[in-house]
C-alpha cells in the first residue's frame, strides 16, 4: 500500500573512484560525487535546496561547504549527522522526510572518506572517557575487537566456524570480480582466507572491510518531479531503526544477534514484506560476522545456518537472494555503507551490467553493526 514515503524518490546516483590513497581533499571528493549524482538525473546545483551527510570526527566535509563547492546559491535545508555506519539509512530517511514534509524539494545525500580517516589505525595518544575507559583495558577499544567477541559467542552458541565466515568473504569477493570499481577484485579461495593474517580472533584479514578514499551521493526529490527526469524513480517502501541497550557493544545482552533483531520485525511489519520477498540484499559488512548475524535476524535462514546457505549458492545469482552483488564493504570498498545505496538503486534500475540481478524489484539495505543500526527496503514503481 502506498504511504507518504513514496511521495519522494531517489532519482540520481553518483560516485568517485575508490582508491587507497587519492591525495585529494574530502571536499573535492564529495563535490565530485554530488555533481555526478545531479548530472545522472539531469538536474543542476541551481535546483538543489537541501544537503545532508553523516560522519565521525573530522574526516568528512560539511554540507554547507560541499554545497558551496558545487555552486548551490541558496541552501534552505541542511543537516550534518554525527555517527557511523549505523546511521546511513537514518540519514537517507532524513532527506526523504525533508522532501515529503515540504522542507526541501531536491536534496543531495552523501558520504565521503579521505585518507586521513582510517578507523583501523591510530598514530597519536589514545585518550578514552565514558564507558570506554572501563572496557578498553579488557581489549574492547575498536570495532574489530568488539565484534570478534560477538563472533566468538556465536561460535560457542551455534557452532559456526571460521569456514562459515570465510564463505561470506569468498562469495563477496567473487561478486566484486565483476565490478570494475571494486578495490578488491581478485577472487579468493578458502585457503587464501584461512592463511590470511589474524586481526582479532576469529577475524582474519578477509573478514574486515577494505578502507578506501571516495564518496557516494544520492539525489532525492518529489515523486511528482521525478516523473520528468531520465531514470525511473526508486522509492523507499519502508524503514526502521533499533538502538538496544544504549548502543553499547560491550553491554549487549545477546552477542549472537545485532540491531537487526529489533529492526527486522519493525521493517517487515511496516512494509508487509519478508526475507523471501527480497531480490537484492545489501547487508552492511564492516565484518563478515555483521552479515552472518543480520542475515539470520532478518530471517533469511536459521541461526547457525549462514555458512551452509552461502556454500550452497543460495546467496548469489540463481539462488534465493543476491547478497552484496557489488562486493560490499569487504571487497568494493568501505564508504561507510553509502555505496550499498548506490548499488541498490543501480540494481533496481536494471543498470548494473555484468552483475545485474535479473528482474530485481526489491532491495534491502542494512546499516550498522552491534546494538545500533537500521534498514530500509527500496522498490520500483511496480512494487507500490
Amino acid at each position: 500500500m502506498k504511504t507518504s514515503l513514496q511521495d519522494a524518490a531517489v532519482v540520481g546516483i553518483g560516485r568517485t573512484s575508490y582508491m587507497r590513497a587519492s591525495g585529494r581533499t574530502t571536499t573535492a571528493l564529495a563535490a565530485e560525487a554530488c555533481r555526478a549524482a545531479l548530472a545522472d538525473c539531469g538536474l543542476t546545483p541551481a535546483d538543489v535546496d537541501g544537503f545532508t551527510c553523516f560522519g565521525t570526527g573530522s574526516g568528512s566535509a560539511s554540507p554547507s561547504s560541499v554545497a558551496h563547492a558545487i555552486g548551490v546559491e541558496d541552501l534552505g535545508w541542511s543537516l550534518s549527522v554525527s555517527g557511523g555506519g549505523n546511521i546511513v539509512t537514518s540519514t537517507v530517511m532524513g532527506a526523504i522526510t525533508a522532501v515529503t514534509s515540504g522542507q526541501a524539494e531536491v536534496v543531495v545525500v552523501y558520504r565521503v572518506l579521505g585518507s586521513e580517516t582510517r578507523y583501523g589505525k591510530n598514530l597519536g595518544t589514545i585518550n578514552i572517557d565514558g564507558e570506554g575507559q572501563f572496557s578498553a583495558p579488557s581489549g574492547f577499544l575498536v570495532p574489530p575487537q568488539w565484534f570478534a567477541m560477538f563472533a566468538q559467542r556465536h561460535q560457542f552458541e551455534y557452532g559456526s566456524t571460521s569456514e562459515d565466515l570465510g564463505a561470506i568473504a569468498i562469495q563477496e569477493r567473487l561478486h566484486a570480480s565483476k565490478n570494475p570499481h571494486a578495490v578488491g577484485k581478485d577472487p579468493i579461495t578458502l585457503d587464501d582466507y584461512m592463511n590470511s593474517r589474524w586481526i582479532a580472533e576469529p577475524f582474519r584479514l578477509f573478514d574486515c572491510c577494505y578502507e578506501v578514499d571516495g564518496a557516494v551521493a544520492l539525489v532525492i526529490t518529489s515523486s511528482a518531479r521525478a516523473q520528468d527526469l531520465p531514470h525511473p524513480p526508486i522509492h523507499v517502501l519502508g524503514a526502521a531503526d533499533s538502538n538496544r541497550y544504549g548502543g553499547s557493544p560491550v553491554q549487549y545482552a545477546d552477542m549472537t544477534t545485532m540491531f537487526s533483531a529489533g529492526t527486522a520485525p519493525k521493517l517487515w511489519e511496516r512494509t508487509g514484506l519478508r526475507a523471501s520477498d527480497i531480490d537484492v540484499a545489501c547487508m552492511y559488512d564492516c565484518f563478515t560476522f555483521t552479515v552472518m548475524a543480520t542475515f539470520e535476524d532478518f530471517g533469511f535462514c536459521e541461526k547457525g545456518e549462514v555458512g551452509d546457505y552461502f556454500r550452497a549458492g543460495r546467496a548469489t545469482y540463481g539462488g534465493d537472494v543476491v547478497v552484496n552483488p557489488h562486493g560490499g564493504l569487504l571487497s568494493e570498498g568501505y564508504i561507510h555503507g553509502m555505496n550499498h545505496h548506490y548499488e541498490a538503486v543501480l540494481q533496481l534500475r536494471n543498470a548494473a551490467g555484468a552483475r545485474q540481478v535479473i528482474n530485481a524489484r526489491t532491495a534491502l539495505v542494512t546499516s550498522g553493526a552491534g546494538p545500533f543500526g537500521g534498514a530500509l527496503v527500496y522498490g520500483t514503481a511496480a512494487t507500490l
